[in-house]
């Protein structure tokens, strides 16, 4: 839900994926990922991302692996952007944006009106300033994203809980009246006439006194020419409160008024078969709706979560990905994570020259951009137990390696070999098991893919 998500302790990184046996471009590697499978059914998958959590290596490249659109969890909200009146802070949100960019990931803007994480001095204001504060902060923060957001949510849960369809008390509408989202929406358009402007919700996933007064706002809305596009269904689910059997039909019936709708802040709380069902039927539903557009689930990693006790999200505290992941996975027509062994060529196995140690490799480019990669090297155990593994890894200059995961790495006197090494969770693997390390590559002007050589095994 659109509220502070909490912090939580340091992270232990275990990939457990399998990629193809040779050097794919991100495309060919069409099905292997939920973000790249959603596209395969014109959808987007995305993720919320927190920017404090980029510098880690397994949270940046299992977004960057999986996802192809991102919502800042909190660095677009009122207090993050605009703590003092009329002075503007964006280094947080840049650096999510910037990094989406960068990866051509999609960015929805989160969010832009709020009863909540407003700054004290907004509630503090009468109606006619705050009238020009809630215009100026729109203003502002739609124009320093011109052109890098591809949704905003304009307003967001204004609406409150419960049968009576009213709107809830906050300084907009107590000060301003239900007028306010209409002049939100009409400003934001006036802005920024290119990004789709969407109203996001709570507890408005079936058919209920809420939904249907948001479904009568945007009847209304669409009837007086008041510019909106979307509609966001946050979709926070657990056993108390399960996906609702009118869940498509509610879709439905906001789509067939005229607007795109969208999964915004998917997490769904259980472990196993149960959560995996519930993930899967929500992901068939935004499939049978055409304007149904994308889903977005509301962190990467269990640990990390707004919810972690609950553990709602599609890979664990350790990154693994849990039989959810597949269940989407496979609701998206996804090929999953299978892959040869390598093998033959500078690609093939190799041991530590004795016993029955062996391992072998495949190389996958999981994306690709302007100026740079993330690739995927797949470890496989041969007929016997291993202890340990390393491979190396020639580069062709000027290319550069900031970031490793899953993997130790040394570098030779001429900068351009990389041997990785095992960490210390994913060395040792049964006979046939697989684990991956990945990296990041900057380009540098040398579109050249790097040489992956044979893998040792002790």
């Amino acid at each position: 839900m659109s509220m502070p998500r909490r912090a939580a302790q340091a992270f232990t990184a275990v990939l457990l994926a399998a990629s193809t046996v040779t050097a794919l471009s991100h495309t060919a590697a069409a099905a292997d990922t939920l973000g790249s499978a959603a596209a395969g059914k014109g959808r987007y998958f995305g993720t919320a991302v927190a920017a404090n959590h980029l510098g880690e290596s397994a949270y940046a490249g299992t977004l960057d692996r999986e996802f192809n659109q991102v919502t800042p969890e909190n660095e677009m909200k009122w207090d993050a952007t605009e703590g003092s009146r009329n002075t503007f802070t964006f280094g947080n949100a840049d650096q999510i944006v910037n990094h989406a960019q960068s990866l051509n990931m999609k960015v929805r803007g989160h969010t832009l009106v709020w009863h909540s994480q407003l700054p004290s001095w907004v509630s503090g204001l009468a109606a006619t300033d705050l009238r020009s504060a809630m215009n100026n902060h729109i203003t502002q923060v739609m124009q320093h994203y011109k052109g890098k957001i591809y949704a905003w949510d304009v307003v967001n849960e204004a609406y409150q809980d419960g049968s009576s369809g009213a709107l809830r008390s906050s300084p907009f509408a107590d000060k301003l009246g239900s007028g306010f989202i209409e002049e939100a929406f009409r400003t934001a358009r006036s802005v920024d006439p290119n990004a789709k402007l969407c109203y996001n919700d709570y507890n408005t996933d079936g058919v209920n006194a809420k939904s249907n007064a948001v479904y009568a706002m945007v009847k209304d809305f669409k009837a007086r020419g008041v510019p909106i596009d979307c509609v966001g269904f946050q979709s926070h689910f657990n056993p108390a409160s399960p996906v609702p059997s009118d869940y498509q039909a509610n879709l439905q019936r906001f789509a067939d008024l005229g607007v795109d709708v969208q999964i915004t802040e998917l997490d769904i709380e259980g472990s196993g078969s149960a959560q995996a069902t519930n993930y899967s039927n929500v992901v068939k539903a935004c499939l049978a709706v055409t304007r149904c557009t994308g889903l977005t689930v509301w962190g990467v990693t269990d640990m990390y979560s707004w919810r972690s006790s609950g553990t709602p999200l599609l890979f664990d505290s350790s990154y693994a990905k849990k039989p959810a992941y597949d269940a989407v996975l496979a609701a998206l027509g996804g090929s999953g994570s299978g892959g040869g062994d390598g093998g033959g060529g500078d690609n093939g196995g190799g041991n530590n020259g004795g016993g029955n140690a062996t391992c072998t490799v495949s190389f996958a480019k999981t994306s690709d951009w302007n100026d740079g990669y993330n690739a995927e090297v797949t470890v496989k155990a041969g007929s016997a137990p291993i202890k340990g593994w390393s491979v190396k890894v020639t580069f062709a200059p000027p290319q550069t390696v900031p970031s490793v995961w899953n993997g130790t790495a040394s570098w030779d006197s001429s900068g351009t070999v990389m041997t990785v090494r095992d960490a210390s969770y994913n060395g040792s693997l049964a006979a046939g098991a697989s684990t991956s390390f990945g990296f990041t590559a900057m380009k540098n002007g040398n579109n050249a893919t790097p040489t992956v050589g044979a893998c040792t095994a002790s």
